[in-house]
């Protein structure tokens, strides 16, 4: 249709980096478009889970990620007195195969994304490239974007303007999201709502605080330690009634604060401290038309369950592969719906858990503090027995077998270990990414029946994976069949089962799900009913 791209990126943060390396993958001509000349040089998230670390593995940036992360084996709560409230083990890996916390410091996560971004022939970056405008056109939507130059609030358009066309556009541009402004969608808000003054520090001895990740639910003042990556650690404390951000953002106000906590200023190095408001809201509509929301720009959570920017990265990965079978003709336009609905429900999930979690910490109220301490400690007679998590958690309702309930299906699909003549590697390293059909201890093709199954399969670019029960390091596999009673389990792109099986004849029925599914995603209460 002589469309400049296929699809569009506004903003070039981690959502947006990671959605335009999947699509350009994919084959997709992509255009990023952001409004700074260069990578953000400011840390801001500092967690992600052992399923974005997946994500990455997929990215192929696992390797350069290594030297630059470090696990967070412990999460602990204490409260003013220094009592163990909650201890958080996270020593082993999790389902998906990496450290269930790593910690990190963004902009060399973005540094190590941009390069691979710009490895891909057919992603363009264009950085320094405000979007002004944008119309969804019906067979396409056209923006219109113009150059800027500087730095912060030093940045000023150059007067070069531009109009462009895309098939799609996805809005990655945070959380005072232009695209979604233009969608008109109306936002939920929970209304939980708490500034909190963010320190990053840099120790000039790295031992100092090594290892700590640590929330003091202290009603004098909330206080939060984690590492912000190796050699860094992050300090944050809640803003207290009366204190305002310009109070508390003065350069004394934080070493009198570190001071405290016993930190005396020759021994770190403040290297950015600033008040963010934490909020809990998500966009109801993350579609309209060919216009797509993800990451900040279609919700926001309050950082105490670290799902931000990892819900972000999901979205990602979930919207590629949705929105690469529409482009080639697989599926139907209205099934973009299901990511919606998908992800929503989800992320609902995580925001639930990041407010309830904030709800314990950011008690001012020295008899509320005494009732929660007294509650936990009498609870966590265990203290490493960890209260519930964020997610793993099933996906909402949409191209899956599920209905959001606690089944296989709309579940995340773990991640073990096969022997390689190069020795033991995680399974997603051996097969292309993509839907693959998983069969324990049987031949999936032995399973598929005719050609019409295989086929099918075949058109999506479905990996077929027999399972070794006995093999070292796949036991985990052996242990989710076994739980979920299949012998079979047809996984989506974005590692979620769609359905299972444990005959050849429901397999073959499986994929015929699927298909209908695809082509028909109006119809998907009918056919669940059916």
């Amino acid at each position: 249709m002589g469309l400049d791209y296929d699809v569009a990126i506004v903003g070039y943060g981690p959502v947006g980096q990671t959605a335009a390396i999947l699509m350009g993958r994919l084959g997709h001509r992509v255009g990023v478009f952001e409004r700074w000349p260069e990578v953000y040089p400011r840390p801001r998230a500092v967690h992600y889970d052992d399923e974005v670390a997946r994500v990455f593995q997929r990215l192929g940036i696992a390797p350069e990620l290594e030297p630059v992360t470090e696990p967070a084996t412990t999460y602990e709560w204490q409260n003013a007195d220094g009592r163990t409230l909650l201890l958080l083990d996270r020593s082993e890996p999790g389902p998906s195969g990496w450290p269930g916390a790593t910690m990190f410091f963004q902009p060399q996560l973005e540094e190590i994304l941009d390069r691979t971004a710009k490895t891909v022939e057919a992603v363009e970056v264009n950085q320094g490239w405000e979007l002004t405008g944008m119309c969804d056109e019906g067979p396409h939507v056209t923006l219109r974007v113009r150059r800027g130059e500087g730095h912060g609030q030093q940045w000023r358009p150059t007067g070069e303007e531009r109009e462009v066309t895309a098939a799609y556009l996805i809005g990655c541009d945070g959380a005072n999201s232009l695209v979604r402004e233009q969608i008109g969608t109306p936002v939920e808000d929970l209304g939980f709502v708490f500034d909190w003054l963010i320190a990053d520090t840099i120790p000039k001895d790295p031992a100092l605080l090594s290892g700590v990740n640590l929330q003091r639910c202290d009603p004098a003042r909330p206080t939060t330690l984690v590492s912000g990556g190796p050699g860094r650690r992050r300090w944050e404390w809640m803003l207290l009634p009366g204190e305002t951000a310009e109070q508390v953002e003065e350069p004394q106000f934080v070493w009198d604060l570190l001071a405290r906590s016993g930190v005396a200023p020759g021994e770190v190095t403040l290297e950015r401290h600033t008040v963010y408001t934490f909020r809990a809201r998500w966009a109801e509509r993350w579609r309209e038309g060919r216009v797509l929301l993800a990451g900040d720009a279609a919700h926001l959570m309050p950082p105490f369950a670290g799902q931000g920017m990892c819900s972000g990265i999901r979205d990602a990965l979930t919207l590629s592969w949705h929105l690469d079978l529409v482009l080639r003709g697989l599926a139907g336009e209205s099934t973009l719906d299901s990511y919606t609905s998908e992800r929503c429900g989800h992320l609902q999930h995580a925001i639930a858990m990041s407010v309830e979690l904030g709800k314990v910490i950011c008690i001012s109220d020295a008899n509320e503090a005494a009732a929660r301490d007294e509650l936990l400690l009498g609870v966590a007679a265990d203290p490493s027995a960890p209260p519930p998590e964020p997610p793993p958690a099933n996906l909402g309702p949409g191209i899956h077998d599920g209905a959001g309930g606690d089944g296989a299906a709309g579940s995340l699909f773990p991640q073990g270990r096969v022997e390689t003549s190069e020795g033991p590697r995680l399974l997603e390293d051996t097969i292309p990414p993509g839907f693959v059909l998983y069969a324990l201890d049987v031949d999936p093709h032995s399973l598929l029946g005719g050609e019409d199954s295989r086929e099918y399969l075949q058109s999506l670019g479905c990996t077929l994976v027999e399972l070794d029960s006995g093999q070292q390091g796949q036991q985990i596999y052996a242990a989710w069949f076994a739980r979920h009673g299949c012998t079979a389990a047809l996984v989506r792109p974005d590692f979620y089962v769609f359905g299972t099986a444990t005959t050849a004849a429901e397999t073959q029925a499986l994929v015929g799900r699927l298909r209908a599914a695809l082509i028909q995603p109006d119809h998907r209460e009918e056919r669940l009913a059916s």
